[in-house]
């Protein structure tokens, strides 16, 4: 499994609320989805929330975003190493 950090824009204003929910659908959708999601932050004031995820794929990532009913992330990016 690989990890990924994703990057989703447009989001001024999101709240710390908003944020866990997010992250809690993401979560439950896991197994369905072949995705595990670790972490994630947000600045609401520009807008840029980040997600931190291991699975299979890109593809999978994304496929899991849309499984929890957020939608895709506008960047995935591998995350092949980390200190």
């Amino acid at each position: 499994m690989t990890r990924y950090m994703d990057v989703h824009h447009g989001m001024q204003g999101i709240t710390a609320e908003q944020l866990r929910a997010g992250h809690e659908a993401a979560v439950a959708v896991e197994k369905e989805g072949g995705v595990h999601f670790e972490h994630a932050w947000a600045d609401p004031e520009s807008g840029t929330v980040y997600c931190l995820s291991e699975g299979p794929s890109p593809e999978a990532v994304h496929r899991a975003h849309e499984l929890s009913g957020a939608s895709g992330p506008d960047e995935i990016h591998a995350v092949p190493l980390a200190v």
